[in-house]
């Protein structure tokens, strides 16, 4: 069953971290497989606080958390957190 990322953002607060973020994050996604099936489209938000989404789709839930744990993925985070608040959750698909 294909994992997720569902990443959950507020507006880009620092563009020059943004970039630096987008950057790194180019080959690790190219590493494992990820695939963005949305970044930042439009967002009609029924409950809660909602920003920008992102999801981003992988073989597996696997491949899902080991992207997330990969060393150069955790370099690249400091950059994530300075562009813009998110809160970010790994799912499997059904």
């Amino acid at each position: 069953m294909p994992g997720y990322w569902i990443v959950k953002g507020g507006a880009v607060r620092d563009q020059a971290a943004f970039e630096e973020y987008v950057k790194r994050w180019g080959p690790v996604a190219e590493r494992f497989g990820a695939r963005i099936l949305n970044a930042g489209g439009r967002l009609d938000a029924r409950e809660g606080a909602w920003g920008r989404v992102v999801l981003v789709e992988f073989s597996s839930f696997e491949q899902a958390v080991a992207c997330y744990e990969d060393e150069d993925y955790q370099a690249s985070l400091p950059f994530a957190h300075k562009a813009f608040e998110r809160d970010l959750a790994i799912v499997e698909g059904t």
